[in-house]
């Protein structure tokens, strides 16, 4: 028996046990520097995101990165599996366990192909263990890739349930305020010419979702590398545009909920920040501005000639500007990152709504006076 190779072996066993213990039952953040599954993701993501980049900006690219979500949850399942499997056929190894096989001596890759077998409880009965710990061994492994598969099947559809109800605020988003969403058309959306609609339910709806979104994508970090349907949309960039909305409304802009918009504003700069620190993304504001003094100046014109008063000035400017340093570093690093476009602040030319459109036909523009 070598004691050294044994005690690796279960070692290589329980790191694995602990790793997927963390990803997919332990419902909060992992704080700790070295882990399986971190080493993974980010030694699979870059050379995927560079792959990405060499792409033009478009359906291709994203086509392409939406990939990489479920791929590497597949690849990591089965790294795990594979782990375990090679975790007892060394153990197996290391202790000699005594075989009984259909011919010849027993290997390495006999008790490879005994633990393989046994882990997926296959049941084959061709190599047989004649030893009390060989038979024990054989129980543990049998229970463990029994209960591996069970959690699995349990996994996805936690995952699938919590990738749905983000998507659904997002597709929501396209009527109300365009595609790409951006703040100010979002605001236009919501006001009829005398009063703001609904913008504090809905202010109020995107809190929750902001919430939702955090503890989700805590628990689960590879939900953010799932795409949304759309080329033209994301969830950080659904995100963006209610942390942009929200800090005009707070700004100053006449009739609108300004409670309800900090109290927006708060859950949804919590959930970027959690976020950027979860994949190590170090913030940095965006290069070149997202809104210098001319965008400002265009948002406020075009606000004013649909009736909505944006709050003017210096003092506003610089509350503004106290606003934005609060998350665009963070969104702006999460950005780079996962390569999802940030949103302007105002929209750049009339485009049709991914409502309007089908793979078939593009409808008429309608504007937001014939809703």
């Amino acid at each position: 028996m070598n004691l050294l190779a044994a005690a690796a072996s279960i070692g290589l066993i329980l790191i694995i046990l602990w790793d997927a213990f963390e990803v997919i039952i332990l419902p909060r953040r992992v704080t700790r520097k070295f882990r399986l599954t971190r080493f993974f993701y980010r030694s699979t993501w870059k050379p995927w995101r560079a792959l990405g980049r060499q792409m033009a900006a478009g359906n291709r690219r994203e086509l392409f990165l939406s990939f990489y979500g479920p791929v590497s949850l597949i690849l990591l399942l089965g790294i795990w599996a594979c782990g375990l499997i090679l975790g007892f056929a060394f153990l197996h190894l290391s202790i000699r366990t005594m075989m009984k096989l259909p011919d010849g001596e027993a290997t390495f890759f006999s008790y490879l192909y005994f633990s393989g077998s046994t882990f997926f409880t296959l049941g084959l009965g061709d190599v047989v263990p004649q030893t009390r710990l060989g038979r024990g061994l054989t129980i543990v492994e049998a229970g463990m890739g029994l209960g591996f598969l069970a959690i699995v099947i349990g996994y996805l559809p936690v995952l699938y349930q919590a990738f749905s109800r983000r998507e659904l605020n997002i597709s929501l988003l396209d009527a109300r305020a365009g595609s790409p969403s951006t703040a100010a058309e979002l605001l236009r959306r919501h006001f009829d010419g005398e009063q703001f609609e609904e913008l504090g339910a809905f202010l109020r709806e995107w809190e929750r979702w902001a919430a939702e979104l955090l503890e989700s994508h805590l628990s689960y970090p590879v939900l953010a590398y799932y795409r949304s349907q759309h080329s033209n949309q994301s969830w950080l960039s659904a995100l963006t545009t209610i942390l942009d909305a929200s800090s005009l409304v707070v700004v100053g802009v006449d009739g609108t909920p300004a409670r309800q918009a900090q109290l927006t504003f708060a859950m949804a700069r919590h959930a970027v920040a959690d976020l950027a620190h979860v994949f190590n993304t170090v913030p940095h504001p965006p290069v070149p501005d997202r809104l210098p003094a001319t965008e400002l100046d265009r948002v406020r014109r075009n606000l004013a000639s649909r009736g909505i008063s944006l709050h003017d000035g210096a003092a506003a400017a610089e509350k503004l500007n106290v606003l934005r340093r609060m998350y665009e570093p963070y969104v702006n690093a999460l950005s780079e990152h996962l390569l999802m476009p940030l949103p302007a602040w105002e929209v750049e030319s009339a485009a049709a709504d991914n409502w309007q459109t089908s793979a078939w036909e593009r409808v008429a523009k309608v504007t937001t006076d014939h809703f």
